[in-house]
């Protein structure tokens, strides 16, 4: 009893006219090689070796292009992060306390003081 099975090219070119790339995938599209012998497989698609392999080449194209926006975003998302940490106030333990008045602030503060109390003694 022969194998009814068609070829795999057969399969794989059949999967990718219905546009059924990911049946094709799992049937092994990315790992297929042409041979000579698979344009003769289907007389209505001489072309079948190379419209398997384009598939394969947009495949990865879209693949390459999924991976560039990805990273693309990562790098936006880490650049954002970066900028709102540069642009946030330290967190308040890391801040050191407020400066003390100069010396000579102080001096004619404590007088100022001094004197306003005298005044409201007396």
């Amino acid at each position: 009893m022969a194998d009814a099975t068609p070829p795999l090219p057969l399969r794989l070119l059949a999967c990718v006219l219905d546009d059924d790339l990911d049946a094709a995938i799992a049937l092994g599209l990315m790992d297929y090689l042409p041979s000579p012998a698979d344009a003769l497989l289907d007389p209505a698609h001489p072309d079948l070796p190379a419209r398997l392999l384009d598939a394969q080449s947009r495949l990865r194209n879209a693949w390459q292009a999924r991976e560039r926006y990805r990273q693309r975003n990562a790098r936006l998302a880490r650049r954002a992060a970066e900028r709102e940490a540069r642009r946030a106030p330290p967190p308040l333990a890391d801040r050191p306390a407020a400066p003390a008045l100069p010396a000579g602030a102080a001096a004619i503060l404590a007088r100022a003081k001094a004197k306003a109390a005298g005044r409201s003694d007396g």
